[in-house]
C-alpha cells in the first residue's frame, strides 16, 4: 500500500477522453475516506487525454477513494497517511489574534512581495529563488495574472488560458504549460518553507484580465480551486488593491470569496487587499 504524509499531496493520474467544450468544468471527482470522514475532491483536465485528482490528506490512518466521472473509467484504490515530519506541518490556519500550522506549530509570518515573478525570463525566476531560499522570509505575495507598471512591462512567455478566434482570453481553455510551470514554482517555494500568497485579480493590466465578466472570473476561479488548492502552502488573496478593478463590484467580491471558500476542500486562509476602501472583513468567507 502506498504511503504519504498527512498534508503532503496524493494525486491521481487518470487517462480518458479530451472534454467536449469546456477544459475547466469537468464531470472528475473523486471521494476519500477514511472511517466516518468523507471529502469530494473535483479533478481537472491536464491536457494531452489527461486528469489528476489531487487530495491532502488531514488524517492519518487508511485512505480509500473512489473516482467516478463521465470522462475517465470508474476506479477505485487506498493509501496510507502516517505522521508527518521534519518541516512538513501543513497549512498555515488562522487562530484568534495570530496565525499558526495545521499541527499546531508556531507560524510567524515575515514575508515580501514580488508580485510578477513567475512572469520573469527564466535566468531571474531561478535567480528570485536563490535569493528567496538565502532570506528569512517565510511569506510571499505573488500574482497569478501578469503585471504591468513602473518597472514591469515585459510580456510574459506564457499566459493563463488560449485565445479563441477573435482574439479574446477562453477561460475555457487553460494553457496548460502555464498552469504546470506555475506548480513548480510553488513546489519550490514549498521546498523552502515558504506560503504563496496568492493573489488572484489586481488592476494592473494591459492584457484585458481585469476586464473579464463574473462569469468568466468564476470559470478562471474553477480551474484554480481544482488544481491548486492541494498545495499546502497556498493562500488565497482575491485582489491587490481590489477597489482600483473598477469594473467589479461588491457582489461580484462576496461571490469570488464566496466561491473560494466553497470550493476548496481544505478551506486554505482567504482575504482581500484594499488601497483606499477598507473592505467588509465580516464576511463569513473571510479568515483573516
Amino acid at each position: 500500500m502506498d504511503k504519504i504524509e498527512r498534508y503532503e499531496m496524493f494525486e491521481l493520474q487518470l487517462n480518458g477522453k479530451e472534454p467536449v467544450g469546456s477544459h475547466v468544468n469537468v464531470d472528475c471527482a473523486a471521494e476519500f475516506t477514511n472511517d466516518e470522514i468523507k471529502v469530494t475532491v473535483k479533478g481537472f483536465y491536464s491536457g494531452n487525454d489527461e486528469y489528476k485528482i489531487r487530495f491532502m490528506p488531514q488524517e492519518r490512518g487508511v485512505w480509500k477513494y473512489e473516482v467516478q466521472s463521465s470522462n475517465v473509467e470508474p476506479i477505485c484504490g487506498e493509501f496510507e497517511c502516517v505522521g508527518n515530519t521534519g518541516n512538513n506541518h501543513g497549512s498555515v490556519e488562522a487562530k484568534g489574534m495570530h496565525f499558526q500550522y495545521a499541527d499546531g506549530s508556531t507560524y510567524i509570518p515575515f514575508g515580501t512581495t514580488a508580485y510578477a515573478w513567475t512572469h520573469q525570463p527564466a535566468e531571474l525566476v531561478e535567480l528570485t529563488k536563490h535569493t528567496l531560499s538565502q532570506s528569512p522570509f517565510n511569506k510571499i505575495r505573488m500574482c497569478v495574472f501578469p503585471k504591468s507598471m513602473v518597472y514591469n512591462h515585459n510580456d510574459p512567455e506564457l499566459y493563463p488560458f488560449a485565445k479563441d478566434a477573435e482574439g479574446a482570453w477562453d477561460v475555457h481553455r487553460p494553457d496548460f504549460a502555464f498552469w504546470a510551470y506555475l506548480e513548480n514554482q510553488l513546489t519550490a517555494l514549498m521546498e523552502m518553507g515558504i506560503e504563496a500568497d496568492l493573489i488572484l485579480f489586481h488592476p494592473y493590466d494591459k492584457w484585458g484580465f481585469a476586464k473579464m465578466s463574473r462569469e468568466e472570473n468564476l470559470t478562471y476561479l474553477d480551474y484554480c480551486a481544482r488544481r491548486l488548492s492541494s498545495f499546502q502552502n497556498v493562500w488565497w488573496s482575491l485582489a491587490n488593491e481590489y477597489d482600483m478593478v473598477f469594473n467589479k463590484t461588491p457582489e461580484d467580491w462576496n461571490a469570488f470569496g464566496t466561491f473560494i471558500s466553497q470550493e476548496d476542500p481544505y478551506h486554505h486562509l482567504l482575504s482581500v487587499h484594499n488601497w483606499l476602501t477598507v473592505f467588509d472583513f465580516k464576511k463569513p468567507w473571510v479568515t483573516h
